[in-house]
């Protein structure tokens, strides 16, 4: 069994993909590593751009899958004892894998490692969060709340605004974007549930994890990049649609049923979506009209 599988779930990727694999080559020796692309039907030519590269695995998908059940295709076709998601719009920058992997082999209670993540003007991303409650209305990362008073104290406690984020500690869930689990994990609480097409797939994941007796940790000996949103600028208002009907299924399937508080969750989310998706396009006609 090699040390690492890495796996890269693109969607129209073509402007990232290339950054984001030389990174592998540069940053995860001397592990022995294998990589596999799921390509989710890309229209532009990423999955051709894969196709060209040596060590590098590709799966083809004819049509867009999502990112949890092109994970579970990734998992059921490698065999590294650990494993790596990473977003083909990330690059891995200082530090090795091989910090995280070593932490992974010597303490068998940490289930899941989250690196060190940063915006690509060198900010840092809060990649380590806490679990979802009822104060993530208010409180999450694009809330009016969040952007207005970024103190207040819904989003520190939801985004983990008073976390040591220069030192590893064990956290709720770690983002997605670059994730490192045991395949151990994976054999005790199953792949990612498909019946998320995109975004709380890691936060399930890392819930189920911690249902399961282990631990999440969040460890800044690794170091990313990550654009973002870069993948799914094309689909923005799809993508829109998608993480909130993920969240709406994150709650019917974390959260105990009431009968008075669905309905008001059921409005929050989808009332949200439903505003996001007019800004944005009262933006788009804005912007055409300038």
């Amino acid at each position: 069994m090699i040390d690492l599988s890495v796996i890269i779930v693109s969607y129209e990727s073509a402007p990232f993909l290339d950054a984001c694999l030389d990174s592998l080559d540069r940053r995860l020796s001397p592990l022995s590593y294998e990589v596999t692309v799921v390509d989710n039907a890309s229209s532009d030519a990423s999955a051709d751009l894969v196709a060209g590269r040596a060590r590098v695995a590709l799966i083809r998908n004819p049509s867009n899958r999502g990112f949890a059940a092109a994970v579970n295709q990734a998992l059921a076709a490698t065999t590294g004892r650990v494993v790596l998601w990473l977003n083909p719009d990330s690059v891995l920058l200082d530090g090795h894998a091989t910090t995280l992997v070593r932490v992974l082999d010597e303490q068998p209670e940490v289930g899941i490692i989250g690196p060190r993540i940063l915006d690509p003007d060198g900010s840092l991303q809060r990649s380590a969060r806490a679990f979802p409650s009822y104060d993530w209305a208010v409180g999450h990362r694009h809330s009016l709340l969040t952007r207005l008073l970024p103190g207040n104290p819904y989003s520190r406690r939801y985004l983990l605004g008073d976390l040591d984020m220069s030192s590893p500690q064990d956290v709720d869930w770690v983002s997605g974007a670059c994730l490192l689990h045991r395949r151990a994990l994976v054999e005790r609480i199953g792949g990612l549930d498909e019946r998320f097409f995109m975004y709380c797939e890691d936060v399930d994941f890392c819930l189920r994890a911690k249902q399961a007796g282990w631990a999440v940790r969040y460890d800044p000996r690794m170091q990313v990049r990550h654009q973002v949103a870069g993948s799914t600028r094309l689909r923005r208002r799809r993508m829109l649609y998608e993480r909130h009907r993920s969240l709406w299924r994150y709650y019917k399937k974390h959260f105990p049923r009431r009968l008075l508080v669905d309905p008001v969750a059921w409005t929050a989310i989808w009332g949200r979506c439903g505003l996001v998706v007019a800004g944005d396009t009262a933006r788009g006609l804005w912007g055409r009209r300038g």
